[in-house]
């Protein structure tokens, strides 16, 4: 049998340079397809400047071989709630078309949550397009609940 060395997987903060990738990822399924535009507009390196400069904001990449193959936002929300717990929200996990199937994402999320857990959060908590059930699947093998009905208004 002819064996394959694969590098290690790297989880590390994003750069600016990252962002044609992360775009990319974004807008790789009919949803983001929807929403997502051109990685060189403006508003995208707004906002990672902003997100990149807020301590209670990580937006994180998967690297392996040298590649972005997976990307993902954490915001650390302080409240009251909880005995004044903190709580990471999970946002825009992707992972790229080309390694799809292959436990990327389960490695993900686990670390984000072994992150959280050692940053002090109480709890972690994410959302999910009612359409999406393959991830709703995904997210109910890693342990977690749809306790709560979430709601958004869409401001445009």
């Amino acid at each position: 049998m002819e064996s394959h060395y694969v590098l290690s997987l790297i989880f590390r903060t994003a750069r600016r340079d990252d962002l044609p990738a992360i775009v990319a990822m974004l807008a790789d399924d009919p949803l983001g397809a929807q929403r997502e535009g051109d990685p060189a507009d403006e508003r995208y390196l707004a906002a990672f400047e902003r997100i990149d400069a807020n301590p209670h904001d990580e937006l994180i990449v998967a690297e392996q071989e040298g590649k972005v193959v997976g990307t993902m936002q954490l915001t650390y929300l302080a409240g009251l709630s909880r005995l004044g717990a903190e709580r990471c929200q999970i946002e825009a996990v992707r992972v790229s078309a080309a390694v799809r199937g292959q436990g990327l994402g389960r490695k993900m999320i686990t670390w984000a949550i072994d992150r959280a857990r050692a940053r002090g959060c109480a709890m972690v908590q994410l959302t999910s397009d009612k359409t999406r059930t393959d991830a709703h699947r995904f997210y109910d093998s890693l342990g977690f609940t749809d306790s709560h009905v979430g709601y958004k208004l869409k401001l445009d």
